[in-house]
């Protein structure tokens, strides 16, 4: 079984976003700069040295810079192979998007791969292979 280990949330302002949820939460922000794409760590729960939660079931996640209108929150799974994940999605019924480049993998440095699907009902869902793993 897959899990869901991260979560994503577009924001037209990070800073602003990323004050919200500290405020309303508790939660704490590292904005990263631009060789991450101006990424925004979101910690929700306490994490050990290899920046994992301590707790089992709690994830973390991150706010992107939402550059258009169809972007919504985004949940993502932890898989042991990206490529034989991306050919379960597709003989399931769900659609490949891939990275930057459609069907491709985005390698991100220090995290793993990714990949963007669509499920059978047309939700956004993220899938990454650890470097880890």
């Amino acid at each position: 079984m897959d899990p869901v280990v991260h979560f994503e949330m577009p924001a037209d302002d990070q800073k602003r976003a990323a004050d919200f949820y500290g405020k309303a939460f508790g939660w704490h922000a590292q904005h990263l700069g631009p060789e991450m794409a101006n990424y925004t760590v979101i910690h929700t729960t306490e994490m050990d040295k290899d920046r994992m939660p301590t707790k089992p079931g709690r994830i973390n996640g991150g706010i992107f810079k939402r550059t258009k209108s169809d972007q919504y929150p985004n949940v993502v799974i932890a898989v042991k192979d990206i490529r034989e994940a991306m050919k379960k999605v597709a003989d399931a019924g769900g659609t490949v998007l891939g990275g930057q480049k459609p069907g491709v993998p985005d390698d991100i440095p220090g995290i793993g791969l990714y990949v963007s699907i669509l499920d059978t009902e047309g939700n956004r869902v993220g899938v990454i292979q650890p470097k880890e793993m």
